[in-house]
C-alpha cells in the first residue's frame, strides 16, 4: 500500500496495484474565498500550491469521492479526470451530481461491501461535526451533511481505514472495532466553523484515535490547506505520538 499526500485531503491510495485518487481539488492557490460560516473567513484558498501537476494527479484507476463539498472538489477535477474511470460515492444523490458532470461510471459504495479488481470498498459512517449542531445548520444553507469514510480490504494487503471529514465519534469507534484497521488517515485540522464548532478531528481528536487503536499506524490529512484550520501540522508532531504520521504535500508512505 501507498498513500501519496497530494494536498489537504487529496490522496493518491495505491492498494493491491490499483491507483484511487480521493477526494480531488485540484484549483490554484488563492482561488476561491474563505467560507463565510467559518473561522478565518478573510483568508483564501487553497492556501499552498499544488506540489505536481495536474495530469499526473489524475493518471489513477478509479476516484472515491467522500462527500460533495467545495474543499474535496472542483471545476478542475470534473475538467481533468477521465470521465470513463470508475467512480465512488456515499449515496444516490452524489451519484447523480457527479453523472451530471459527464461521468459515465458512478458506483455507490456500500456498506456491506463493493467490489473492484480485488478490492473490497466498505462505506462507514462519521459526523461531520457533531450531528444534532451541524447538521441543522448544514440544511439551513443547503449544504449536504454526510460524509463518508472507506475501509480498503484485500488479500496480501494491511486494512485501511480512510475516516473522512468526520470529529471523533460513536461512529469512528464502530468502524475502528468492526475492521480492526492497520493503517488510519484521519482529517485533522481542526476546521471549525463562527460558533466555535468543529467539522473535523483536531490534535486532541488525533491523540484520542491513536491511544484507542495503538496497533495501528494514523496519518494525519487535511492539513494546512483550507482557510478555516486551526490546527497546524507541527501541532500534530507536538503530540510526539509513537504511531502518528504527519506527511508533508506530495509525501508518499510505504505500508
Amino acid at each position: 500500500m501507498l498513500i501519496h499526500q497530494i494536498r489537504n485531503a487529496t490522496l493518491i491510495i495505491t492498494y493491491n496495484n490499483k491507483k484511487f485518487l480521493i477526494d480531488p481539488w485540484l484549483m490554484p492557490k488563492d482561488y476561491m474565498s474563505g467560507f463565510d460560516s467559518a473561522v478565518n473567513a478573510d483568508v483564501r484558498q487553497p492556501r499552498v500550491d499544488l506540489l505536481l501537476p495536474i495530469a499526473d494527479i489524475v493518471k489513477v484507476d478509479a476516484v472515491i469521492l467522500t462527500h460533495f463539498h467545495p474543499d474535496h472538489w472542483d471545476e478542475f477535477a470534473a475538467k481533468e479526470i477521465d470521465k470513463s474511470l470508475p467512480f465512488f460515492v456515499q449515496n444516490e444523490k452524489d451519484l447523480n451530481i457527479i453523472k451530471s458532470f459527464g461521468f459515465t461510471d458512478v458506483r455507490v459504495i456500500s456498506v456491506n461491501g463493493t467490489e473492484f479488481d480485488g478490492v473490497t470498498l466498505f462505506k462507514t459512517f462519521g459526523q461531520h461535526g457533531k450531528r444534532e449542531i451541524i447538521k441543522p445548520l448544514c440544511e439551513q444553507i443547503n449544504m449536504p451533511y454526510d460524509a463518508m469514510g472507506v475501509i480498503f480490504k484485500a488479500n496480501q494487503e494491511k486494512t485501511l481505514y480512510l475516516a473522512g471529514d468526520t470529529i471523533w465519534c460513536d461512529e469512528v469507534i464502530v468502524a475502528i472495532d468492526k475492521f480492526s484497521p492497520d493503517v488510519i488517515v484521519v482529517n485533522a485540522c481542526g476546521a471549525t466553523l463562527l460558533n466555535g464548532e468543529r467539522i473535523i478531528m483536531n490534535d486532541e481528536d488525533v491523540k484520542i484515535v491513536a491511544n484507542y487503536a495503538p496497533s495501528a499506524t494514523i496519518v494525519a490529512s487535511h492539513m494546512d490547506t483550507v482557510s478555516h484550520l486551526t490546527v497546524s501540522r507541527d501541532d500534530i508532531k507536538k503530540l510526539k505520538l509513537r504511531n502518528v504520521i504527519v506527511p508533508e504535500d506530495n509525501e508518499i508512505m510505504k505500508f
